[in-house]
């Protein structure tokens, strides 16, 4: 019972780390336009990124493969939760910026 527990508690945790990760790389890229240097932005977003993500996979492993690919999968579907919400997200700023240039 308390095995599954933690094997619940890493797949949400993998959820949290992916979001943490693909929301940054949204973050970052929408950043990146107007940077005056993206490629610095680009550098240290990746390196923070990849420095929690991989800090939190042997955080949450803890020597436990089965705890990891739960981790894992976690991590993958938080990547479709960050593309469904970043897609609402822009497809609303899109439509406010239409309705702001025609009443212009």
């Amino acid at each position: 019972m308390r095995e599954i527990l933690f094997m619940i508690m890493a797949f949400f945790a993998g959820i949290a780390l992916g979001t943490l990760f693909f929301g940054g790389l949204w973050f970052t890229v929408k950043k990146a336009v107007s940077a005056k240097i993206p490629a610095i932005l680009f550098f240290v977003s990746l390196f923070l990124r990849l420095s929690i993500t991989l800090i939190g996979f042997y955080y949450i492993s803890q020597g436990s493969w089965q705890r990891l690919l739960i981790c894992v999968f976690g991590f993958v579907a938080a990547r479709f939760i960050v593309i469904h919400f970043t897609k609402l997200i822009d497809e609303k700023q899109l439509q406010l910026k239409k309705r702001i240039s025609h009443e212009a």
